[in-house]
């Protein structure tokens, strides 16, 4: 009976642990880092290329982990946050924040030794900027949208450099689309969740400036996404599939941002416009990876 309890508090701990690494928003960023890759001229070692899946998918889950671990008590506030394994009281803080130190202690090595060394600046970068500024940056100034969108577009980057060993204008442009495209992202969920981030006492956009601004933001944004995703056209990263998907789905993004000037658009079209921006990145990234074979 004891071995059997033993193994069932173990079995809940590890889940407990994945869950601090928000496995939904780690595989989404994985598949953007896979296409920076898969599109990087160059052939590199089997073993390089694990160690960079690796080294990323670390980085990745040490900077959502110690998110967690820092806004545990803000968590508490809001209903969609409220059963992470920090708030709901299913694992102590010492533990979270040893597993969240322990993957960048294990990333940032591999990644530098086992990669390159550039590869392992991004990553260290995009975690600190995560970590250190954008976290504690959310309850002070809507601001943050801006500083939390550079981390989560560096994971192409970091895809390229993994390959190449240098930044190139291709990868660029790839940090361009991730960076453009989680704004609308991210005002739409600020939007839908509105209640719950003024509950917490984060500065989102809508919460400060008002829902009309948030949505003139979120236009904007999918409008200078529209252009920038073609530029890997001309630049000979992709070829006339992506272009076409491209704009079509970059327009498809652009034209759902602009529904939310309707006056009836409310939490229920934010949100109809974060699940089209989940499938705008899946579809453009995947038209990516097939139009490059």
């Amino acid at each position: 009976m004891t071995t059997v309890v033993h193994q069932s508090t173990l079995s809940s701990t590890a889940r407990d642990l994945v869950a601090l690494t928000k496995p939904r928003v780690t595989a989404l960023v994985m598949i953007t880092t896979a296409g920076g890759m898969w599109l990087a001229p160059g052939s590199p070692g089997v073993g390089a290329l694990w160690a960079a899946v690796l080294g990323t998918a670390f980085i990745v889950g040490s900077a959502n982990a110690l998110n967690c671990w820092i806004e545990r008590d803000l968590d508490r506030l809001m209903k969609r946050t409220a059963n992470r394994p920090l708030p709901a009281g299913r694992l102590q803080p010492r533990v979270a924040l040893g597993f969240g130190i322990a993957l960048a202690v294990m990333a940032i090595p591999i990644l530098a030794f086992l990669v390159n060394p550039l590869t392992a600046l991004v990553g260290a970068s995009a975690l600190v900027t995560y970590v250190a500024i954008y976290t504690p940056m959310k309850q002070r100034s809507p601001a943050a949208l801006l500083v939390g969108a550079v981390p989560g577009a560096l994971p192409p980057l970091m895809g390229w450099t993994a390959i190449t060993g240098r930044i190139d204008t291709p990868a660029i442009v790839l940090f361009g689309i991730l960076f453009l495209w989680q704004l609308p992202h991210f005002i739409a969920i600020s939007l839908f969740r509105k209640r719950d981030y003024s509950n917490a006492g984060m500065k989102v956009l809508p919460a400060v400036r008002g829902d009309a601004v948030a949505k003139r933001h979120a236009i904007f944004w999918a409008a200078a996404l529209l252009p920038v995703s073609l530029l890997l056209v001309p630049l000979g990263v992709a070829g006339n599939a992506y272009l076409v998907i491209a704009s079509v789905f970059g327009v498809g993004y652009l034209g759902m941002s602009l529904r939310g000037l309707r006056k009836e658009a409310g939490p229920k079209w934010a949100r109809k416009l974060f699940i089209f921006s989940i499938l705008y990145l899946t579809v453009v990234f995947a038209a990516l990876m097939i139009d490059a074979v």
